[in-house]
């Protein structure tokens, strides 16, 4: 339990929420980008008829937007740990706790549809 009586204990939560948001995105798009530059230079050094394997930048692509996914999903039990633990005087009356919480839901579940996409062969 804090003792604090401040509610810039809540907002300090919701900034870590929110910049972990930003770092699971970016982890996802940097395995996006990973995974497409493989497509890139199979484009660039085969020929157009060959078939495409799904070789290394594939696989890392796909590990860092299920990492980014899982990142995510962490982020949004710890806030909600942490918010279990502050005081109602803590949380501004009126106060949407949950919008950080939908955000990084929203991300994570579009990480998995990035991933599912990938695997079903029309990426």
């Amino acid at each position: 339990m804090s003792d604090l009586n401040d509610p810039r204990v809540f907002f300090a939560a919701e900034r870590t929420l929110l910049a972990w948001n930003r770092t699971s995105l970016t982890v996802m798009a940097f395995g996006f980008v990973v995974e497409r530059f493989g497509l890139f230079l199979h484009v660039v050094t085969q020929k157009q008829d060959e078939a495409l394997l799904r070789g290394v930048s594939f696989w890392v692509g796909a590990a860092f937007i299920l990492l980014g996914v899982v990142t995510a999903i962490l982020s949004v039990v710890q806030f909600r740990s942490v918010l279990k633990t502050l005081k109602p005087v803590e949380i501004p009356q009126g106060y949407w706790v949950n919008l950080g919480v939908f955000t990084n839901v929203a991300v994570a579940l579009l990480g998995l549809a990035m991933v599912v996409y990938l695997f079903s062969g029309l990426g």
